[in-house]
């Protein structure tokens, strides 16, 4: 069976872009690598050959250009995309994990994005996205402008949480005035935010303001 008499739906490039990376088979990763069959073979049956041929990932990881080379339908342009795509898991398997950074007061906070924050001209609402062990795994301004609570929507905030699979969030905006204690609208936010992170299991642990030099956390005001 030739890939254009598969449903579309069905065909790995399809099923990648719907259903994600994880939900494909080994013999499906490498059809997509391969991009293309033989006139005689589907890229589905070649791939399933490749994975035969060397026993199945273990090998396939070891093997040489050549030996990509000496299977029939892999030519030196299928040998080379192959053995680029191993190299380059490869490589992000021995990329070291750097040090990331832990939140464990508001101090660490303010620490972290005072100097990028104090001298901002608007108020920028910006999340930390956060592990298990309260390090930053991602950081994200959510909203630029004056802050209340139907502008700033906790679908916003907490769509990134669940792209990068954070236990916890810490919020922070600044005051272009300087002036770091907490408004109306700020505390508004708050409240609503910390209700949908109940919701979701998804804890937002504070929301600290920015101001020239100075800052509040709203957890230690009682708000969080």
């Amino acid at each position: 069976m030739m890939i254009r008499d598969v449903p579309k739906s069905e065909r790995p490039r399809e099923r990648m872009l719907q259903e994600g990376p994880s939900s494909l088979t080994n013999q499906e990763l490498v059809a997509l690598i391969l991009g293309s069959g033989t006139r005689d073979e589907s890229v589905l049956s070649l791939s399933g050959r490749v994975i035969r041929h060397f026993d199945g990932l273990r090998l396939l990881k070891d093997a040489s250009i050549k030996e990509f080379q000496d299977i029939h339908g892999i030519g030196d342009a299928k040998a080379v995309q192959l053995k680029a795509a191993i190299e380059l898991g490869r490589r992000i398997h021995k990329f070291p994990t750097e040090e990331r950074y832990a939140i464990r007061s508001p101090e660490d906070v303010a620490n972290f994005v005072m100097d990028d924050m104090r001298h901002l001209m608007q108020e920028h609402f910006v999340c930390l996205y956060l592990n298990t062990k309260n390090q930053v795994i991602y950081k994200q301004t959510v909203f630029i402008g004056s802050l209340n609570a139907s502008i700033v929507h906790p679908r916003e905030v907490f769509k990134e949480a669940f792209r990068y699979s954070a236990a916890s969030i810490v919020c922070l905006h600044n005051h272009p005035s300087g002036d770091a204690a907490p408004s109306r609208e700020d505390i508004d936010v708050t409240k609503r935010l910390v209700e949908c992170g109940s919701v979701l299991g998804i804890e937002i642990l504070d929301h600290v303001i920015i101001g020239d030099q100075q800052f509040v956390s709203l957890k230690e005001k009682g708000y969080v």
